[in-house]
């Protein structure tokens, strides 16, 4: 008994999509003899009949059917996979449109989008800045940059690129003013700043005794974007929570400065995301693997 899985399946597939195994012979430059014995080798490997068979018509079983959606998915997988890895020599073209956070997006992703792409001078970018939620189903985002927890979505896949520490701050001003609050229970005292609710969290995400859990400050000033948070945290407004990222220099150079350590040693994963497509674009597959790569440096950190 052959034990290659594999064994088979091109002809069955195209017996499949044929009317007759004479057909079938023809598409594939075999013999119809040759077709039927590989048909039947294949039924007696999986136990069951494919087709149902007379001398004038030929048809799928009910088995045969669902083996057939099972390999044609297979087979385009395959190809999608070949597309992929054969384009990567491959100089690329067209337009890409990639969706990002505003801060993250300029601060980090811009500099090396702008890398990624320079060997491909006919590949043209599409960015869009916005924390806001968007839905690339619907606005024509080939890829889209995103922080937090995905929404589970059999439309989109999503393969995470870095994690990020975040990071509860505020300005040297604002604790001069206020108070440094030592607990959590002591932020409900303070003034804060948190996002909106199709921008940024409104919550934050704290550790409590090595447990995660979620954490509503007073919600005294909303903003639509990270970069405008941090703004307003450096002006004095109040504490926030954000990704490292966005105060890495702030935090640097004085302008905030971290505080309640205890409760912010909580990751915030980025995902790269895009629509579930059957043959995935050479583009987005190359940007998605550089990114991976980019991460894996510590570029996107």
């Amino acid at each position: 008994m052959d034990r290659d899985p594999l064994a088979g399946v091109a002809v069955f597939v195209a017996a499949a999509r044929s009317r007759t195994f004479t057909d079938a012979a023809e598409r594939l430059g075999l013999t119809k003899s040759a077709v039927g014995k590989t048909v039947a080798r294949l039924e007696e490997r999986l136990g069951f009949k494919l087709f149902h068979r007379t001398t004038r018509l030929m048809r799928l079983t009910a088995d045969g059917e669902a083996y057939l959606s099972a390999c044609t998915a297979a087979i385009e997988e395959v190809a999608a996979a070949q597309a992929a890895l054969s384009s990567r020599n491959q100089i690329l073209s067209g337009r890409l449109h990639i969706d990002m956070p505003v801060a993250f997006g300029r601060r980090v992703l811009l500099p090396v989008l702008i890398e990624i792409t320079r060997p491909h001078p006919d590949l043209s970018l599409t960015l869009t800045f916005t924390d806001a939620t968007s839905d690339l189903l619907q606005e024509d985002v080939d890829l889209a940059i995103r922080f937090g927890a995905l929404t589970d979505s059999s439309d989109l896949v999503a393969r995470r690129l870095v994690t990020q520490e975040r990071v509860i701050c505020a300005s040297p001003e604002y604790l001069r003013m206020h108070g440094e609050p030592m607990t959590l229970a002591d932020v409900r005292a303070h003034r804060c700043i948190v996002g909106s609710l199709k921008g940024p969290p409104l919550v934050w995400f704290v550790s409590d005794g090595g447990a995660v859990e979620r954490f509503t400050p007073p919600a005294t000033h909303r903003l639509s974007d990270g970069e405008a948070m941090m703004d307003a945290a450096i002006g004095g407004l109040g504490i926030v929570q954000l990704p490292i990222s966005l105060v890495r220099e702030p935090l640097a150079d004085g302008s905030l400065r971290s505080i309640l350590p205890a409760h912010s040693a909580v990751g915030v994963e980025v995902h790269a995301v895009w629509p579930r497509q059957r043959h995935l674009s050479p583009r987005v597959r190359y940007v998605v693997d550089q990114l991976v790569a980019y991460a894996a440096k510590g570029r996107l950190d």
